[in-house]
């Protein structure tokens, strides 16, 4: 059966069971959109590539399946590039699809010619050049296999003009054959005997769950073991969900804006359990005085991130699903009674300093709008955010016992990610509440997806937490640079005048007595709303760890006086 390089892409597509692409088109991917009338995939037209990356992205993170996101050649490949990088970061199985110049062109500077592979070569797990119809069957295989298996990962596929247009013999390659790569599963039975041995010893141990629980669908071995081995729980940014906010061995989020109880408990660890994470900056502060009495193991699936930046004392190489459910009949029952009475002791004094602790001021505060909106869902939406402020406080108090239902740009710290990942996850779930928490700031960046959204009819609930400053930095600023404010101040657009331009409802909040309304208005009217909270300005996360410091040099709120 012979088909054109842009037939044999959908056909691809179909069996790799691809329901929804996010894309735009252009001149060096027309072919592509031509042939896509023909088959039934679902194409949502974007507004800006990053929108369409990050769709992409929300999708697969909700879904847990393959994205799928399209450019044409030049900018429209470039305007991708931030939001393959974010999937990178964040190790988010996304495939990009873009178009390129005729292959006896490339070299000669063409119209709207760029050299993307060249570009994503260091942003992506693997990227193709495709300059014949022939390849295509086989590199479209090799991609969803390398984007979904061992650490996922955006993979890119760029496609000249002229491999869309020709003509092959279309056979779909049944079977993947990539003898450098093959992810390991399990680790050497020898290994986790060692880190039996350690744990048996353990006086105070502590489990680090990373973003990797989720990823592996670990989510009900992790419990049953911290369960069994009496071992407290703690999460990283993209670790949350993985395990019970509301189970008593969870104590919540570590880190530069973890909780204080947390980092307590790390740094006074003798034995740490690093459960699908990387040891991220944000989550080590300075290096030097990391957990300086603690043994480490660390499960990790993928074998470069073990001794990067922390060197362990047992690494199990393998998928963390399979590893945890090797280990859980290898350990006895532990009693970490007087290790969880300390804990609690230094959770208690937390919670005296948490903002929740102060009195009503008749301001808006962001955690509290975040408390509302947990309180009006039970807990039960799906969340997104931008980055900032505004996602820390997100992560601090909206408490979810659910897997998959926090998607956060975390290593890129990506503004603009929160409205199109939302859309995103709402292709995954329709059936589900999806909410999405944006700063005036990064809320613009992406703004123009309003349209995708009302264009789809996305049920998609956008609550901007609206300061008139880029928060963040600001914060910084006010610490650090002795309130010497550069560049932070926002002027905005009249929100609820930007949203409904663009068709969708929308309401402004000052007060906290109208929050409680506000909310179940937009929870109860279909497809895409807008809340605009004008919150307190200058207000700042806590605690935070400030740049080089160690984890437990904790920046904190003071306590309130009674």
């Amino acid at each position: 059966m012979k088909l054109s390089g842009a037939e044999i892409l959908w056909e691809c597509l179909v069996r790799e069971g691809v329901e929804v692409v996010f894309g735009y088109p252009g001149g060096a991917n027309m072919p592509l959109y031509d042939a896509m009338l023909n088959y039934p995939i679902h194409h949502v037209l974007v507004r800006h590539e990053q929108g369409g990356a990050h769709m992409a992205d929300g999708y697969a993170r909700a879904s847990g399946k393959v994205g799928v996101a399209m450019g044409t050649s030049g900018p429209g490949a470039t305007n991708l590039v931030t939001g393959i990088a974010t999937a990178m970061m964040d190790s988010s199985p996304v495939v990009f699809i873009t178009g390129q110049v005729a292959a006896h062109l490339i070299g000669g500077d063409a119209f709207q010619e760029v050299d993307v592979t060249g570009i994503t070569l260091p942003i992506t797990k693997h990227n193709y050049l495709v300059t014949r119809p022939d390849e295509i069957a086989e590199v479209v295989r090799e991609a969803f296999y390398i984007a979904r298996s061992g650490r996922p990962g955006p993979v890119l596929i760029d496609i000249c003009k002229n491999a869309q247009i020709e003509k092959t013999e279309f056979v779909y390659p049944e079977a993947v054959h990539l003898a450098g790569y093959q992810p390991q599963s399990h680790a050497p039975a020898t290994d986790l005997e060692q880190a039996v041995k350690l744990l048996e010893k353990a006086k105070r141990p502590v489990i680090l769950c990373g973003h990797g629980v989720l990823m592996s669908g670990a989510e009900q071995v992790l419990q049953h073991f911290a369960v069994k081995t009496n071992t407290p729980v703690t999460s990283t940014l993209l670790g949350l969900g993985g395990f019970p906010a509301s189970h008593p061995l969870h104590l919540g989020m570590m880190g530069m804006h973890g909780e204080a109880h947390c980092n307590l408990a790390i740094q006074n660890a003798d034995l740490l359990l690093a459960f699908g994470m990387r040891f991220d900056d944000r989550v080590t502060g300075t290096l030097k005085t990391y957990a300086p009495n603690a043994k480490k193991i660390h499960v990790e699936i993928d074998p470069s991130e073990v001794h990067k930046n922390v060197q362990v004392d047992v690494p199990l190489v393998g998928d963390l699903k399979n590893i945890l459910t090797d280990l859980v009949p290898m350990v006895d029952e532990y009693d970490h009674e007087e290790w969880m009475q300390q804990i609690n002791e230094w959770r208690s004094e937390g919670d005296q300093r948490s903002i929740m602790a102060w009195p009503e001021d008749g301001k808006l505060h962001v955690a509290h709008l975040i408390k509302d909106i947990w309180n009006a869902t039970g807990g039960g939406a799906i969340v997104t955010t931008d980055v900032g402020q505004h996602q820390m406080w997100t992560a601090q108090y909206y408490f979810l016992d659910q897997p998959n239902r926090w998607i956060t740009s975390g290593g890129a710290g990506t503004m603009g990610f929160g409205l199109p990942s939302a859309i995103g996850a709402w292709f995954a779930h329709k059936d589900q509440e999806i909410w999405t928490i944006a700063g005036d700031g990064g809320f613009q960046m992406t703004a123009a997806e309003l349209t995708t959204a009302v264009q789809e009819g996305a049920n998609v609930k956008v609550a901007i937490m609206n300061n008139s400053f880029l928060g963040m930095v600001r914060q910084w600023q006010e610490f650090f640079f002795e309130k010497r404010y550069s560049a932070v101040n926002m002027v905005s657009p009249d929100f609820v005048k930007l949203a409904d331009a663009h068709g969708v409802p929308a309401r402004r909040v000052t007060q906290p007595e109208e929050v409680a309304e506000a909310i179940e208005w937009a929870r109860k009217t279909t497809g895409p709303v807008v809340l605009e909270f004008r919150v307190e300005q200058e207000e700042a996360v806590y605690p935070m760890v400030p740049a080089g410091a160690a984890l437990d040099q904790m920046l904190r709120r003071p306590v309130r006086q009674k």
